[in-house]
């Protein structure tokens, strides 16, 4: 389906879903949890003994934000670096489970997969422990990425999601970033701390508060704060629109004409926030594939951050979810 000429309402774009295809590219992660209980302190140290009774793995980082996509019913790509080890193959294992195409995938010999192992017993963590390289990707790599990620088209939507672990970086950006905007599709960036001039190029960003903070220099303590947060990033990154995500305070969002929106949060109960701005970059670019205006496909983004909170662990909102919050969005 062709781009419509004018952006479209809400209740239009959710039926175009179906049929997108968006790529994702950043940093991959598995997330291990191991399940168990405690009932005794190691002799060897004063530490608790977990008794393991199952072991389960999720997508993690960007990986996460394919799924999210894939759980609305649009076609997801994946492309970022894993290493040659078990975690990869899980990996690969697991995006396939969602029906996403790991042919993105770039293998790095030099590096293991991004590898997080959560020990919990009685719901409650005891440790983690991360295995990780978070160097840059070198140029093999990125030239790999970079030429899946132009003959893998065509998009409808492209996400750089970045974790910080080495695909997105100050050399990587620009390249990846060139070869998203050939495509001419909406491209929407998950950013992290630092100079937001990198990201030039972008249709969009989803910074959360804290980091649009940390990237505009000052607290954002107020509705002022917040007004000269959201115009001084627009301007850094010369995007068409900027959304802060802000917790239980919902989310703002700034317009290149100049328009400003404060969404309210829509959770009225919360018990896990982990995930939530992969469910919220997911929605909002796949909406925005779909031919929706950044409005309607924050607004849309903001009701299934909502749905995402509820749930414990990373959640997938799926079309139905969003179909059923339209009423009472007053969408048009």
């Amino acid at each position: 389906m062709n781009a419509p000429d004018k952006p479209l309402s809400a209740a239009e774009a959710l039926p175009r879903i179906a049929g997108r295809r968006l790529a994702v590219v950043g940093d991959a992660m598995l997330d291990h949890f191991v399940w168990g209980s405690v009932d005794r302190i190691s002799p060897e140290a004063p530490v608790p003994v977990v008794r393991v009774r199952e072991e389960t793995w999720k997508l993690g980082g960007a990986a996460n934000v394919a799924a999210g996509i894939r759980a609305l019913g649009a076609d997801a790509m994946f492309f970022g670096l894993c290493g040659r080890d078990e975690a990869a193959t899980t990996l690969r294992r697991l995006l396939g489970e969602r029906g996403i195409s790991p042919d993105g995938l770039v293998t790095d010999d030099a590096r293991p997969t991004t590898l997080k192992t959560r020990i919990i017993a009685h719901n409650q963590q005891v440790c983690r422990t991360d295995r990780e390289h978070d160097g840059a990707i070198d140029a093999a790599c990125l030239a790999a990425l970079v030429g899946g990620l132009r003959g893998g088209g065509p998009f409808d939507g492209i996400v750089l999601s970045d974790y910080g672990k080495g695909v997105l970086t100050d050399e990587s950006l620009p390249a990846l970033i060139r070869a998203a905007r050939e495509a001419g599709v909406p491209l929407v960036v998950d950013p992290k701390r630092g100079d937001y001039a990198k990201y030039r190029g972008a249709t969009s960003l989803t910074p959360n508060q804290r980091e649009a903070e940390q990237a505009c220099g000052h607290a954002i303590s107020d509705a002022a704060d917040l007004g000269r947060a959201g115009r001084k990033l627009l301007a850094v990154t010369d995007a068409d629109a900027l959304l802060i995500t802000r917790g239980e305070h919902g989310m703002a969002l700034f317009l290149r004409d100049g328009g400003e929106h404060h969404l309210p949060a829509v959770a009225t109960t919360v018990y896990d926030v982990t995930g939530a701005g992969d469910t919220v970059i997911a929605v909002y670019t796949t909406c925005l594939a779909a031919g929706a205006g950044h409005l309607e496909a924050a607004r849309l983004a903001n009701h299934a951050a909502g749905l995402a909170v509820r749930e414990l662990g990373t959640a997938a909102v799926t079309l139905e979810q969003l179909r059923a919050v339209l009423p009472k969005d007053g969408a048009r």
